[in-house]
């Protein structure tokens, strides 16, 4: 299956302080220096209890197609201020990092890495803005996506937004996301020919006001399609004309071509009232099997107050507020030096600030995650050092590494690794599942989150807690970098 991003090159789709680094790094002998950079996120948006992990495959088709142009280098050589045996090295460019990652789907949360990425400074240092691009981006729509759907409580939620999108590709990788957190399609017809997400969408009320009449309108439809006959009612007035002019058709139209109406879809107006009186028409005609479809710069927050309120609506339709993540439009992930090698050891590496959400968390790192056995529901993740082993067979503390005084010792618990490698030495070893496999996945794994940390409002904060071993790395760092 083709897919958009492989259809053009990014690789100078980069911070200029990229280049400008890597140059200083190379004319001063260090572009050969392995490093480790993390890339992860200090809050969630709209103050959510969790995220939801998305553009890892992006991620990997950057990198694949990572190579400097004989018209790159000659844009970089306009520039006068890049060493000429620098460009010769860019020219002749290819990536040797390792790449670790969280697959697409996992709900992730604050300070542990999402992409952990090792490798020559100059390499590992120039991927910094696309993958940061890449991954906060679709974990932002796929995460918003999730808080709208578990707000629609089972009811089908379509990716409707392409058109308020911030660009083409801000559509295609927003609808591609929407799906992972949840949604069941999209309107954007070329995210489903370029990765399968059904396109769904039906007409406009341009189609209605082309004909003398609304019902005239409608009939046109029916004939064209009656096997997946959806109406728009609320273009004129939805109670006095626009169902009364359905439920004709239907039954004119439809229903004596041996088919049942799908659905009517309404775009104004009180959705709560509305729906009520509508699903009363349909049920009066016979057509209670006929679902109602809402739209309407929807998010989570109104899809919750319309079903407390007894709206009769089946499906929702949701872009502008989907697609751009309009409450909370920044997912704030960073990326950072964590440690470097030397003389074949791994030298952990900290940034300090007086705001201590901003101390990183040095060294080179795996997460693991923590479930109850009975429950199945998961406990904490526990960030380690990268050859520590958390044996599921003996109890484990676990300790906040703020307040270290609140300790658990975890018992009856089952654990795995978050991070999975998706490059070793600039080869991709890590096979994508496909979408649909991420979509279940996802489901699967937000599941195992309690409903504390998936509610709406004050969310219980989750546990991400560090080793003994790399707490003590980190606090180790901290005294010595006070004095």
């Amino acid at each position: 299956m083709a897919h958009w991003d492989r259809e053009e090159n990014f690789t100078m789709l980069a911070d200029f302080y990229e280049l400008t680094m890597a140059n200083g790094y190379f004319v001063n002998d260090m572009g050969g220096q392995i490093v480790y950079f993390d890339m992860f996120f200090r809050d969630v948006p709209d103050g959510g209890g969790y995220a939801v992990m998305a553009g890892t495959e992006s991620l990997i088709e950057y990198i694949k197609g990572l190579r400097f142009t004989p018209e790159d280098i000659e844009y970089l050589r306009s520039k006068d201020m890049f060493d000429e045996s620098f460009l010769s090295y860019l020219s002749a460019l290819r990536f040797e990092c390792d790449v670790w990652a969280v697959p697409e789907g996992t709900p992730v949360f604050p300070h542990e890495p999402l992409v952990i990425v090792r490798g020559p400074a100059i390499q590992a240092q120039f991927v910094e803005t696309m993958l940061l691009l890449t991954v906060n981006h679709q974990t932002l729509i796929a995460t918003k996506a999730n808080r709208i759907v578990r707000a629609a409580q089972g009811r089908a939620v379509m990716e409707f937004g392409s058109r308020r999108a911030h660009g083409y590709h801000s559509a295609i990788l927003g609808a591609r996301a929407a799906y992972i957190g949840g949604c069941v399609g999209t309107a954007c017809t070329i995210a489903d020919k370029l990765y399968g997400i059904p396109a769904l969408g039906t007409m406009a009320h341009s189609w209605v006001q082309m004909f003398p009449t609304e019902y005239e309108s409608f009939c046109a439809y029916a004939n064209a399609y009656p096997d997946n006959c959806t109406l728009l009612v609320d273009t004129y007035n939805v109670l006095k004309s626009g169902m009364p002019n359905a439920i004709r058709v239907f039954n004119e139209v439809v229903v004596p071509k041996g088919f049942r109406p799908k659905g009517v879809r309404i775009d104004s107006g009180d959705i709560t009232y509305l729906t009520q009186k509508m699903r009363k028409m349909l049920d009066d005609a016979g057509f209670n099997d006929c679902a109602i479809i809402a739209s309407n710069a929807l998010d989570e927050f109104i899809i919750r107050d319309t079903i407390m309120q007894g709206a009769q609506i089946d499906s929702f339709g949701v872009g502008e507020r989907l697609i751009t993540s309009m409450s909370s439009p920044v997912f704030g992930g960073v990326y950072k030096l964590v440690a470097i090698e030397r003389d074949g050891q791994i030298v952990p590496k900290i940034k300090i600030s007086e705001n201590i959400a901003k101390i990183t968390i040095p060294g080179f790192k795996q997460v693991y995650r923590l479930y109850e056995k009975e429950s199945q529901k998961a406990i904490a993740d526990v960030l380690t050092l990268h050859d520590e082993i958390i044996d599921e067979n003996r109890p484990y503390e676990i300790f906040d590494p703020e307040h270290t005084w609140k300790r658990k010792i975890v018992e009856d618990f089952t654990v795995r690794p978050l991070l999975v490698q998706i490059f070793k030495r600039g080869e991709c070893v890590y096979k994508c599942p496909t979408l649909k496999t991420i979509r279940e996945y996802c489901m699967e794994q937000l599941n195992t989150l309690w409903a504390s940390v998936t509610r709406f409002e004050n969310p219980h904060n989750y546990y991400v807690d560090l080793s003994q071993a790399l707490w003590d790395v980190r606090n180790d760092l901290l005294t010595k970098h006070s004095k």
